[in-house]
C-alpha cells in the first residue's frame, strides 16, 4: 500500500495555558480531554498529543491526571497513537517529567531539544542532562522521540546526541556488549515555529531547517510543523506544499479564523482534513501513521 498521499494529523488539543475563563471549550479535564481526542480520532486525526491540568488548570505532570487520560481513551478502544508530552510544567524534576511515558509506554513522547527564554519572562528548560536521559530511557520502553525543534539551533543539539550514541556504540561492539537503540539514526522532527522566544512563525524559516535537518540526515527523517497563533495556517499550507504532516489543535491555537473562537479542535482537523483533500491527499490512518514513522509495535493498544 502507497503511503505518498497520506499526511499524519496531530491533534494538540489543550496544551499547557488556554483556561476556561477565556476559551470555555479547551478541554481541561481528563474526561474532557479524552472525549475531545475520541471524537477528534472520529474525524480522522492521526495522533494525540497530550498534557494534562492539575485541578486549578495549570499546568502539570500529575501522573494521575495522564493515567486517567490515557485510560480513558484506551477503554474507549480508540486506536488513535498517543504522545505523551515531557514539558507539561516549569521547574519540575527530571524523573517527574519522565514518569508519564515511562509508565504509561505511548508510542511517542516529546524531545524539546533545547533551552530557550520562554514570553521573556520564564524559562523553557530542558538540560543536556535531561535530554541524555530521554535519549536513554525513551528507547528502553519502545517510546519513540518526536524531536521538537523551537529554532535552528535545537537541530546541532539532535545531531549531537546522534553522534554521541553512535561513538558508545562503537565501543560496545569493540568490547562484545550490547549496543544501545540509537533514535536520532532516523529522526521525527516536529518543526514549532511561532512561540515567544523561539523562531518566527514564517515560511522561509521551515525551509531553512529542513535544510539543516539535510544537510545531517539526507532525506532519512520524518518531519511535521505547526504554527502557533496567526501562523497556524500558513505553516499548515507550508507543510502541505513541502510534503510534512501537520499538528492543529488548541494547544497552539484558539481561533478558528480571525475573531472567531473554535468551537472544538474537530473544527480543526475538519478544516484541514479538506484542505487536504483539495490537494488530493489524505490523512493518514493511525495504522498508517504507525507505518510512516515505523513505531514500535510493543507499544500498540493491547486490545488490537
Amino acid at each position: 500500500m502507497s503511503l505518498s498521499n497520506k499526511r499524519i494529523l496531530t491533534v494538540a488539543c489543550t496544551g499547557a495555558w488556554p483556561r476556561k475563563e477565556r476559551f470555555p471549550d479547551v478541554p481541561v479535564t481528563p474526561r474532557e480531554q479524552a472525549d475531545e481526542i475520541i471524537a477528534c480520532h472520529a474525524a480522522g486525526a492521526s495522533i494525540a498529543h497530550i498534557h494534562v491540568r492539575d485541578d486549578d488548570q495549570n499546568a502539570s505532570m500529575d501522573i494521575v491526571k495522564f493515567r486517567e487520560t490515557v485510560n480513558y481513551i484506551r477503554q474507549a478502544q480508540c486506536d488513535i497513537v498517543i504522545n505523551l508530552t515531557t514539558s507539561g510544567g516549569l521547574g519540575l524534576e527530571d524523573e517527574v517529567r519522565m514518569l508519564p511515558f515511562q509508565e504509561l509506554r505511548p508510542e511517542i513522547a516529546t524531545f524539546d531539544a533545547g533551552t530557550m527564554n520562554w514570553a521573556h519572562s520564564t524559562v523553557f528548560e530542558n538540560t543536556p542532562t535531561f535530554l541524555g536521559k530521554l535519549a536513554k530511557e525513551m528507547p528502553l520502553v519502545n517510546v519513540t522521540p518526536e524531536v521538537e525543534i523551537f529554532d535552528i539551533g535545537m537541530i546541532h543539539n539532535v545531531v549531537f546526541y546522534r553522534k554521541s550514541i553512535e561513538k558508545d556504540n562503537a565501543k560496545a561492539r569493540e568490547s562484545g556488549e550490547a549496543e544501545r537503540h540509537n533514535p536520532f539514526i532516523r529522526p521525527h522532527f516536529q518543526f514549532v515555529l511561532g512561540a515567544p522566544g523561539g523562531s518566527p512563525a514564517d515560511v522561509h524559516i521551515l525551509l531553512q531547517m529542513l535544510d539543516e535537518v539535510r544537510r545531517y540526515w539526507g532525506d532519512n527523517f520524518t518531519w511535521g510543523g505547526l504554527g502557533i497563533g496567526s501562523g497556524h495556517l500558513p505553516i499548515i499550507n507550508a507543510c502541505i506544499a513541502l510534503g510534512g504532516h501537520i499538528r492543529v489543535g488548541m494547544e497552539d491555537n484558539v481561533y478558528y479564523r480571525r475573531g472567531q473562537l473554535a468551537k472544538s479542535n474537530v473544527e480543526f482537523v475538519e478544516r484541514t482534513k479538506r484542505m487536504l483533500q483539495c490537494n488530493d491527499l489524505d490523512i493518514a490512518t493511525p495504522d498508517e501513521a504507525r507505518q510512516i514513522l515505523n513505531l514500535n509495535k510493543a507499544n500498540f493498544p493491547s486490545w488490537k
